[in-house]
């Protein structure tokens, strides 16, 4: 009987240890999913040497048949479809640092570190020196901008500080409000602030503080995404901009992450700034059915 009960205690030792594994493990493959996107797993876009150092993208529309995309040397704004390494562009100003770009309502936007801001029809990018560019000047405090987003349902722009001197980066990171009017004309009309502290509380310390360089928002949950090339980090806030989830990002996989943008079907894409070993590229990633 002693040996009887020594095999089912070593038989029920080993059922029990295999259900923890497998319960880890589906824990495992489940935490892999951030907010219905595996993070792990993204399809591969490498940009042509041209967007070696690309710093942003979006759709026009959220229709993903064609990539624009910008570089934060060259006054152009490009265009490419998906895998076709093959880009055409329009030079809508001289060189300068370019981080961001939007497109609403037919015109494109195109942001400045410095915060100014050029303007011009989607009609004209088909051509190689577009006409009835504005480029505004004074609009956001003197700062540091990384990340643009325009909303084609208002026709507003939100803008997010990189580095502002009214913020403290390791407390609170600001945003403003711009709306597009007629005849190009943009102005301020109103703010919001990220609470530092909030994405603290999820990841722990933000040691250099939170410096974002792209934003975006999903148009199936209406969250914002927020990438930092600094902090290798995605933050994800609802729509009053409390931070409702934070991720760090694979640094093996995304080099710099510089732009991010959704589709209409709210697929995710990031774009990444080359390096010595890696061309630029933009990853995929597709939301989940479950």
């Amino acid at each position: 009987m002693k040996n009887q009960y020594t095999r089912i205690g070593t038989v029920m030792s080993w059922l029990l240890a295999g259900l923890l594994i497998f319960g880890c493990n589906s824990t495992q493959k489940e935490a892999e999913l951030f907010r219905g996107y595996d993070l792990n797993k993204p399809e591969k876009f490498n940009l042509p040497e041209s967007l070696f150092e690309v710093s942003g993208i979006t759709f026009d529309k959220g229709r993903n048949d064609t990539i624009y995309a910008i570089q934060d040397e060259d006054g152009k704004l490009f265009r490419l479809a998906w895998d076709v390494p093959k880009q055409l562009h329009t030079k809508f100003a001289k060189k300068g640092d370019y981080e961001d770009l939007a497109i609403v309502r037919d015109r494109a936007y195109v942001l400045k570190s410095n915060g100014t801001i050029f303007t011009f029809p989607m009609s004209e990018v088909y051509y190689e020196e577009p006409q009835g560019i504005s480029e505004m000047k004074g609009l956001l405090p003197k700062g540091e901008y990384e990340g643009m987003y325009g909303d084609e349902t208002t026709g507003e722009l939100f803008v997010i500080c990189k580095n502002c001197a009214g913020d403290n980066s390791k407390n609170s990171v600001s945003g403003y409000v711009l709306k597009a009017g007629p005849d190009s004309v943009i102005t301020q009309t109103g703010g919001f602030a990220i609470n530092v502290d909030q994405i603290k509380a999820i990841t722990g310390k933000v040691a250099r503080g939170f410096r974002p360089s792209g934003i975006a928002k999903n148009p199936v949950t209406r969250e914002w995404y927020i990438i930092s090339a600094v902090n290798q980090m995605v933050v994800v806030v609802d729509q009053q901009w409390n931070v409702k989830d934070a991720h760090h990002l694979n640094g093996n996989m995304f080099i710099q992450p510089e732009g991010v943008a959704f589709d209409k079907a709210g697929n995710l894409y990031i774009s990444n700034e080359g390096d010595d070993l890696f061309s630029g590229n933009v990853l995929k990633f597709r939301k989940s059915g479950r």
